[in-house]
Parts: C-alpha cells; sequence; structure tokens
C-alpha cells in the first residue's frame, strides 16, 4: 500500500501529463489530427485531448500487428524468451504503479488507492502469471500405429483485437493482451474512450520492456469508429471485448459482416447473492453483501447487484446492509479516506439516476440513498431497495452502478428459481452451513462462477467468465490460450 497522502495526490493530479498519442509500431503516432476530449469523473475537469482513431488509425495498427505476426521475430521466439518479456513488462508496471494508479483514478472515478493496491496488483500479477506460464505448456502425441506418429500442437492464432471497458481498464486489458502474448500473437488495443490514458501509458511500458514494433499497439478511439473498425477489419484473426450485451451483439454482426473471425465476449450482469437462514455468519453475509455493491461504485459486471435473502432473516439482514452503506464515506477518489468514489461520467450517472426513479415509480422502497451528492464530479449515494419484485425493471436490468435489489424467498427452489430468473450468467453466491446444500444450489444456477460464503474470491488460476447472455469463453487461467491457439495436427506416416 502506498503511503501517499490526499495532499500528495492532489499536487499530482495537478501536474499530470498524460500520453494522448496512440501507440502504433513501438512508437507514439498523432494519428490524422482528430480528437476527442477525455474529462475527469473526479471534477468534471478536462484531463486531456486525445487522438482520435477512426478507421485510418485502425488499419495503421492491424498492419502493424499483421507484419509483426507474419514476418518478425515475436510468434518465432521460444515461449521462455515471450515469457521473460512478459515478466519485464511486470515488473515496468509495478515500477509505474503510483502513475497508472493516478491516471485510473483520474479518468474513471476509482478510488486511487483501489487502483493501486487492488487493480495494479492485478495487472502486474497477470502479466507477471501468463509470462512464467508461457514455456510451461506441452503438446501432445496421441498413440498411433507402429508406423505412424501424430502431434497436435497449439499455434498462435494470428493478429487479435482486445476491447475493453472503463470500469477496470487495465484489469481487462491485461486478462486478454497477456494471453495473447504469452502464445505469440501480436494485439491492438482499444480501451473505453472514458479511459484511454492508463492504457496509453501500459502501451508505452510494453514498448520499454522490449517487445518488437507491433507486437502491442494501443489505439485511442470511440466505439462506433474504432471498435467497429477493428470489429470488421478483415486481418484481426480474434476479437475479444468485454463490455455491455448491446455491444457484444454488434461485435458478432462485425465478424458475419467480415471474416468469420472468431469474437469472444465477456459482458453483463445481475448477478443473485443468496443468503439462506444457516449461513455461518449472517453479519459476515450482510458486509460483504455491501461490500460486493458498493465496490468501484457498482460498476463491477460480477456485482451482486440482486441480494435473495430467506425472508426468515431478511430484516436482520438488510438492516445490517443499509446500516453500512450510510457509513460509507462518498468523496474525492484522490483522498485515502474515500470509500467510494466518482461514477465514471455524467452520463452514466443519469442512467443510474433513471434506474432509480424507475424503481420508485414502480413500488420499490428506497432504504436508504437515491441521490447525487452536491458537487462538481459524478457522485452518487450508496443505494438500498427493498420489497423488489421479480417483474421490477431493477430486479431485471443492469444497473452498473451503486443500486441494491433486495428480493426474499421461503425455500431453496424459490431461492434457485429467482437466482436464474435473468438474461444473465456471469457470478453468483451462496451462503450456508449445509454443503449439500452449497452443492445443490451451486449445480443449479446457471453462472460461470459461483461462491460459497464469500465473494469475489479466487486466483489467475480459476477461469472467469459467464454464460446465458453473459457471454462465452474465458479470461485468466490456462483456460484462456484457447482463444489465442489454433490446435494442428500433423500426422507423420514412417
Amino acid at each position: 500500500m502506498t503511503d501517499l497522502t490526499h495532499a500528495d495526490w492532489q499536487a499530482r493530479a495537478a501536474v499530470f501529463r498524460p500520453e494522448t498519442h496512440h501507440r502504433i509500431d513501438g512508437a507514439a503516432h498523432p494519428g490524422g489530427g482528430a480528437v476527442f476530449t477525455v474529462v475527469s469523473a473526479r471534477d468534471g475537469r478536462v484531463l486531456a485531448e486525445v487522438a482520435r482513431a477512426g478507421r485510418a488509425e485502425a488499419d495503421l495498427a492491424v498492419a502493424a500487428a499483421r507484419r509483426a505476426f507474419d514476418t518478425g521475430p515475436w510468434p518465432r521466439l521460444s515461449a521462455t524468451e515471450r515469457g521473460r518479456m512478459l515478466v519485464r513488462l511486470a515488473d515496468l508496471v509495478e515500477a509505474h504503479r503510483e502513475e497508472l494508479a493516478l491516471a485510473i483514478s483520474l479518468e474513471m472515478g476509482k478510488p486511487v488507492t483501489e487502483a493501486y493496491a487492488i487493480e495494479l496488483r492485478a495487472v502486474a500479477n497477470t502479466f507477471r502469471w501468463y509470462g512464467e506460464a508461457a514455456d510451461k505448456l506441452v503438446d501432445e502425441a496421441p498413440q498411433t500405429a507402429h508406423d505412424a506418429v501424430a502431434l497436435v500442437t497449439r499455434e498462435p492464432v494470428g493478429v487479435v483485437a482486445a476491447v475493453v471497458p472503463w470500469n477496470f481498464p487495465l484489469t481487462m486489458a491485461a486478462w486478454k493482451v497477456a494471453p495473447a502474448l504469452a502464445t505469440g500473437c501480436t494485439v491492438v488495443l482499444k480501451p473505453a474512450e472514458q479511459s484511454p490514458l492508463s492504457a496509453l501509458l501500459l502501451g508505452r511500458l510494453a514498448d520499454e520492456a522490449g517487445l518488437p514494433p507491433g507486437v502491442f499497439n494501443v489505439i485511442a478511439g470511440e466505439g462506433p469508429e474504432a471498435g467497429r473498425a477493428l470489429g470488421l477489419h478483415p486481418d484481426v484473426d480474434v476479437l475479444a471485448f468485454t463490455g455491455s450485451t448491446a455491444v457484444g451483439r454488434h461485435f458478432l454482426r462485425y465478424s458475419a459482416d467480415s471474416n468469420l473471425k472468431r469474437v469472444w465476449l465477456e459482458l453483463g450482469g445481475k448477478s443473485p447473492n443468496i443468503v439462506l437462514p444457516d449461513a455461518p455468519d449472517l453479519a459476515a453475509a450482510a458486509a460483504t453483501a455491501a461490500w460486493g455493491i458498493f465496490f468501484n461504485q457498482g460498476e463491477m459486471c460480477t456485482a451482486p447487484s440482486r441480494l435473495l435473502v430467506h425472508s426468515s432473516v431478511a430484516d436482520q439482514v438488510v438492516d445490517a446492509v443499509v446500516a453500512r452503506a450510510r457509513t460509507l464515506r462518498v468523496g474525492d477518489p484522490l483522498d485515502p479516506a474515500t470509500d467510494m468514489g466518482a461514477l465514471v461520467s455524467e452520463q452514466h450517472l443519469k442512467n443510474v439516476e433513471s434506474h432509480i426513479a424507475t424503481a420508485l415509480a414502480e413500488g420499490a422502497r428506497l432504504r436508504t440513498g437515491g441521490a447525487r451528492l452536491d458537487r462538481p464530479g459524478c457522485y452518487l449515494e450508496p443505494t438500498v431497495f427493498d420489497q423488489v419484485t421479480p417483474s421490477h425493471s431493477l430486479a431485471r436490468n443492469e444497473v452498473f452502478g451503486p443500486v441494491l435489489a433486495v428480493l426474499t424467498f421461503d425455500t431453496e427452489d424459490e431461492a434457485v428459481a429467482l437466482a436464474n430468473d435473468t438474461d444473465y450468467g456471469l457470478a453468483a453466491a451462496v451462503w450456508t452451513s449445509d454443503i449439500s446444500a452449497a452443492h445443490r444450489i451451486s449445480r443449479r444456477i446457471k453462472a460461470g462462477t459461483v461462491w460459497v460464503n464469500c465473494y469475489e474470491e479466487g486466483g489467475l488460476n480459476v477461469p472467469f467468465g459467464g454464460m446465458k447472455q453473459s457471454g462465452h469463453g474465458r479470461d485468466k487461467s490456462l483456460h484462456a490460450l484457447d482463444k489465442y491457439t489454433d490446435l494442428k495436427t500433423t500426422w507423420i506416416q514412417l
């Protein structure tokens, strides 16, 4: 944990000079002259005018990645050499941890201490994990007749475009970039237009780490221009996307309309957090429910936004969640004492406010919060609604903000039915002391991850991804490598 004070971070913010050019073919690139404005969620001030990528810049970046893959050294290096460079990049992320944390906090509103202690730790760990795993993979030699040899080898698929969101701008990038690079692919990264500054800095660090030109390119721009250009590009072999379900549909269409590139999607969620009356610690369940929905301002695809609690303990649990929400300090993300920072933009704050207004109109009961703070920036009180029904909009739609919907149940079957009554299937949790119930319920819930008596726990050695309209494919673990490799069979007749 950094020991920088509020005044220290404010002083650094006052002299913050971000990267504003694309990183293409191993160098800064100003683009064609078009720019877009990056506004700080913290106070609404302009952080930078950043080069704006369109089709021309996407073409340049993809061409650089194509050359680097087809004729450059990267895919032909030993896996050990590629791994060493990824570990070197991890070291540079750690060396520039404060600078990166400041960029993330200013551009998207996350408390800087969380950016430093949680996000940047995850980013460095991801590049190091895949760097160390790169030369640990093995190919196959299936048994054949005595007069033949069969080999099954993994080969890098080619050029990967990674389009990532603003809520965890570098974590989501690392989850895609690191395994793609480890396999020998080359990458074009497009960060969200709200949070390009940290990604452009990461691109500079990748060049400093010694990655050959064209191996890792970063272009900044808006989805309908730069994102669409990558989705339709005939020289992109794989597109990996984390973001909304609506945009995920666009990428599938782009694939169909171009070269049928593989598209791996990690989309939204409406995750249920089920509390049974025999939970081992109801106070811990309530505290974790509050932490989960208010961490990162609720801007998290796995956020436990539906608290499903048994009616016999509902009052106790919900009262504890409400009490915890009222103690949270919402404020300047550069203040180490802040618990919850700013939402990413004024438009997103208005979207969250519209969900709150709809919940009130439909008859849900507001227990706490619901109002924006009267200060510059995009701040909202931690918000809890109970008396929510399965038909309410708040129980069905992803809010992506610090807004909790509480529903009650009386039986295990009812809890499972409520949990699965959603288009999404990203994550879920179950709180119980009955190991049999934990297994039964976990198996019945349609979700990519189910936590038992905890939330958001795990490591890089386990996969992350969803079911249903939360997408497909997996980030993290060795399974992520499947997205960026082809299996080749070589049959040798002796």
